[in-house]
């Protein structure tokens, strides 16, 4: 069946990430290892649950500066937190060419600080989309099924109408188990063959 919705991931697809700019920022406030404190932040089950959407922000930058040993304020932690991201103009690029052919999707595992400060930063890169689907939410993360069936129904079409696109390759045979077509993203000027293989027309109107 034709593709009617191309859906991208967020994180080093439309725009790269490294939460190792925000470590280095609060490592000065703390005197816990930096490698501990990207546990703290990123690898324990406060941040999955701030993911889901099960905690809000508040309760995340509390926990987070509890845990991590810091000494810095709730604005300063924030500060640093979200200032990791740049552009990806390969993907940039490409999503208006998409239009008004296409449904063009976000499905972002993201938090609400994170999500807040990109949809500002990128604006523009994100104008084209129609609907920004996130993990916060679906109360639920990629790979989890159930976060596939929360973007779906901001697809206007059936799963096998749709592309979506990601750069890790568990996340695409997650949502290629759900009925979409997957195209594993990687930075290397490639995006738009593999979309033209995934049935999708680049560039035309």
């Amino acid at each position: 069946m034709p593709i009617k919705t191309v859906i991208f991931d967020f994180g080093n697809v439309v725009a790269f990430f490294d939460h190792g700019r925000a470590i280095a920022r609060l490592d000065e406030h703390t005197d816990m290892d930096p490698v501990e404190l990207a546990l703290v932040l990123y690898g324990s089950a406060i941040e999955d649950a701030y993911e889901r959407g099960a905690i809000d922000t508040a309760e995340y930058v509390r926990e987070a500066i509890l845990n991590g040993r810091l000494t810095c304020t709730t604005e300063q932690f924030l500060a640093a937190f979200v200032d990791i991201f740049w552009r990806n103009d390969e993907v940039c690029a490409i999503v208006p060419q998409l239009k008004p052919k296409y449904r063009v999707v976000l499905a972002s595992n993201t938090t609400h600080a994170h999500f807040d400060a990109y949809a500002v930063q990128f604006a523009t890169a994100l104008a084209p989309f129609d609907h920004l689907g996130t993990s916060f939410d679906a109360r639920a993360r990629k790979p989890d099924r159930e976060f596939f069936a929360h973007v779906q129904q901001h697809a206007n079409a059936e799963p096998g109408e749709c592309v979506f696109v990601d750069d890790l390759p568990m996340n695409v045979e997650a949502a290629e188990k759900f009925g979409w077509k997957g195209v594993v993203y990687r930075a290397d000027g490639t995006l738009a063959d593999k979309l033209r293989a995934a049935g999708v027309e680049v560039g035309t109107t």
